[in-house]
Parts: C-alpha cells; sequence; structure tokens
C-alpha cells in the first residue's frame, strides 16, 4: 500500500498535531516560482506514465477557510497537465438528490478512475467542518436517527477513515493539503477582493460571517486532521500565507507521490513485438498498406 511522503508539513499520525504550532507563513522566495515550474514539468511527464500503466489513481484533495488560495493552486499546480487525465470537482452546498443518499456518496460518485487524476475543491471533509461548526445543518439533511452531537462527527470521520482505506487498498492514491492561512492573511485578501472590481465576484458577504467563527473552525480542522491523517491517505498542513511557496511544496510532494509508485509504461511481450514487426513492415512498403 502507498505511504506518504516525507514533509515538513506531514500531519503526523498519532492524534498529535496542533493548529496553533501549524506555521501559516514561510519566507517568500525568488525561487518558488523555479521549483513550481520544475515540478509543473516532472508532474507531466509522470502523469503520462500514470495514465499509460493505468493500474493507479490519484486524488488530491484540497481544503482550506475562504481565500486560503485553493481554486489558483489548483490550476498553478496541474498548469500544463494533460487535460483528458485529470478531472477537477467543486463541492458547493449539497443539492436535493445529494441529500437523498449518505454523506460520501457525492464524492463516492467523483472518485477518479485509474489512470487519472482527480481533483477535490473541498470535499466530503466539509461534513466535518461547515457542518460541525454549524450544527443546525444536520436538520436538514435527512439523518434515520436522532442527531447526537457528542458522537456525529467522530462516526464522520471513521466513515471518510475506512472509506480511504479500502481506496488506498484498491490502488487510489490519496494526498490530502490544508492550506493554513493566518485570520490577517485572510483579511488581506478579502480587503484586495473588495477593492478589485475583476476579484469583487469572489467575495459574499457570508464570508464575512464564518470568518467570525474562525476559532471553532480551528479546532474542527485540527480534529479532522488528527482523526484522519495516515500513511495511506496523509493529510499536509501547508503554509498558505505565501502563494507561491505553497504551490510549489504541494507541487513537489505530488511528484515524490508518484514517483515512489515506481511508474512505468507498459511494455510490449514477445507476441507483440512479432505483431509490430509485422505492421512496421507493411507500413514500409511502398503503397503503405
Amino acid at each position: 500500500m502507498f505511504n506518504a511522503p516525507k514533509s515538513e508539513y506531514l500531519v503526523p499520525f498519532d492524534g498529535t498535531f496542533k493548529v496553533k504550532t501549524a506555521p501559516t507563513k514561510k519566507h517568500k522566495s525568488l525561487g518558488d516560482k523555479k521549483r513550481l515550474k520544475r515540478a509543473v514539468r516532472k508532474l507531466d511527464d509522470r502523469q503520462k506514465a500514470l495514465y499509460a500503466a493505468n493500474r493507479h489513481a490519484l486524488l488530491l484533495i484540497f481544503q482550506g477557510m475562504d481565500a486560503a488560495g485553493k481554486d489558483s493552486t489548483i490550476r498553478a499546480v496541474l498548469e500544463g497537465i494533460n487535460p483528458a487525465g485529470c478531472q477537477v470537482f467543486s463541492f458547493k452546498k449539497p443539492n436535493s438528490t445529494e441529500l437523498d443518499h449518505d454523506f460520501l456518496w457525492r464524492t463516492s460518485c467523483a472518485m477518479p478512475e485509474r489512470g487519472r487524476i482527480g481533483i477535490f475543491n473541498r470535499s466530503q471533509y466539509e461534513e466535518v467542518l461547515v457542518v460541525r461548526v454549524h450544527p443546525e445543518i444536520l436538520n436538514y439533511q435527512q439523518l434515520p436517527d436522532a442527531i447526537d452531537e457528542k458522537a456525529i462527527w467522530q462516526e464522520r470521520l471513521e466513515s471518510i477513515r475506512d472509506q480511504e482505506k479500502h481506496l488506498a487498498r484498491n490502488g487510489t492514491v490519496i494526498l490530502k493539503f490544508w492550506l493554513n492561512v493566518s485570520k490577517e492573511e485572510q483579511r488581506k485578501r478579502f480587503l484586495d477582493r473588495l477593492n478589485d472590481p475583476d476579484k469583487q465576484w469572489k467575495f459574499s458577504p457570508g464570508d464575512l460571517d464564518e470568518r467570525r467563527h474562525w476559532d471553532s473552525y480551528m479546532h474542527a480542522f485540527e480534529d479532522a486532521l488528527n482523526a484522519t491523517s495516515r500513511a495511506w491517505a496523509p493529510w499536509y498542513a501547508v503554509p498558505a500565507d505565501s502563494k507561491p511557496y505553497m504551490r510549489a511544496v504541494i507541487a513537489e510532494i505530488i511528484v515524490d507521490a508518484l514517483d515512489s509508485l515506481e511508474l512505468d509504461y507498459p511494455q510490449p511481450d514477445a507476441n507483440d513485438r512479432l505483431k509490430f514487426d509485422a505492421c512496421r513492415a507493411a507500413l514500409n512498403e511502398p503503397d503503405g498498406k
């Protein structure tokens, strides 16, 4: 089974992760953009081998507070990647069809098939983040039993953990990134959006309402990351105050994960080579039949 690439931002598997000690800042370097370009070139090469081998899938999950940089990071890291080999899903408020199923159903339907990269912009983790901060949402989820708020979050985290282990056993490589932006940096980015006419569409007054629940979100993130960071489905708490640095780190972790699979292009067997020789000879004839 896949094992997590090493990184200083890897969330430990023993439940000792603390949000308050996780860095949000890293000094910006002029080399960050070059690091990202190098990693993206490598990722393009590895993606081709992943697609050709058709034995593993790669699932990338991005979570973070509003303005943490999820959208732009996904664009930057996947720039130049063959779109035939990847798929992006953004999960917002569940619709009525999704509410008629269990909370894992809508993301289960979007899991990448072998040979492809699947990207989740938000994910099933919203059910132990947003819903935990706003438990009144549970009243609209048509749950079959009485709601026990003391137990439901750990039960949902257990369900997520079990699903991820099942996926990993069957060839899906799972990497989860928490874009750890500071409250002050979020404030600056909200102001940038409000002051730039081309970015105002990205801001909603509701974003400010959610900001008032910052401490509750940090508690929910800490619990979720501790409960579900495992060697086969690791979390990385990546400093997000510097977007160039964050993007470079994430791209390098993805490349390291794919390198660990030791992917090779499928090789023809002896019978295939004989057929190829015959085809080559036919194509080399004057009329190219």
